[in-house]
């Protein structure tokens, strides 16, 4: 694990390191449902710090740096998950900076 990541916020890019696209096709709905919980209605709620996304077109789970304060466990978990599967990891990127689907504006 690289240590220099511990507290800092990521995104785990749906791509290997030797560029092929990462599956199966839900894989970080399934990561990030690990880590989630069940609100009202008995939904399932995924945790404030790691979520499911789109980055540079591909899926991907952006990890809220803060997670470490809480449940550091949790934070590795994801951490080594990223390198058992020789994942894309970038640092200091946040869910601010995800794929946004097009507005219905721009399609005019």
């Amino acid at each position: 694990m690289s240590e220099e990541l511990i507290g800092i916020s990521f995104v785990i890019v749906g791509q290997t390191l030797a560029g092929k696209r990462f599956r199966p096709s839900d894989w970080a709905e399934r990561l990030c449902g690990v880590l989630s919980g069940f609100g009202a209605g008995k939904r399932v709620q995924y945790s404030p710090y790691v979520g499911p996304g789109d980055y540079e077109g591909h899926k991907a789970v952006f990890v809220d740096g803060r997670l470490y304060d809480f449940e550091p466990m949790a934070y590795r978990f994801v951490l080594h998950f990223a390198r058992d599967n020789e994942l894309r990891v970038l640092s200091n990127v946040s869910a601010d900076q995800a794929d946004k689907p097009p507005s219905a504006d721009s399609a005019r």
